[in-house]
């Protein structure tokens, strides 16, 4: 199994590849290329992602066999860390297909898209971000004594 650096220099080619292809095909080819790009990419998240279930299953089987139970809720850092590699691979090609069919305005369509999913994450895994840093009640804040 390659480490990391090893998937990362595998994409790398493949998009390489891609837009060398792109460079001899034309333009009239850019669908069919984004497609298969997007594909493999698409293989890749398939397969860190079931790596991530089958992990997270055998940690919650064992918890189980140990009678205890994690808490609900609870994010890891590696979760926080693989979902923002995600957001980033993902943001490449989404941008190229929004910057190279709506221009401008495309391009920033699919950042707001990329930006949206990662702020529903970051409230999702830490509730409190977004809330302020009052004390909890309504009308109190952290300069109030």
């Amino acid at each position: 199994m390659t480490g990391m650096d090893g998937r990362d220099t595998d994409l790398k080619k493949e998009l390489d590849a891609t837009l060398q292809a792109r460079r001899e095909l034309g333009e009239e080819y850019d669908s069919a290329l984004v497609e298969s790009f997007l594909e493999k990419v698409d293989q890749r998240i398939d397969s860190a992602v079931e790596r991530r279930v089958r992990r997270q299953m055998a940690e919650q089987q064992m918890a189980a066999a140990r009678g205890s139970r994690s808490p609900e809720g609870t994010d890891s850092w590696g979760e926080r860390y693989g979902f923002g590699i995600v957001s980033l691979v993902l943001a490449i090609p989404l941008s190229a297909i929004g910057g190279g069919v709506g221009h401008l305005p495309g391009l920033l369509i699919a950042w707001a898209g990329i930006v949206g999913v990662n702020v529903v994450q970051a409230a999702r895994t830490k509730p409190d971000l977004f809330r302020g840093r009052g004390k909890g009640r309504a009308g109190e804040s952290d300069w109030e004594d």
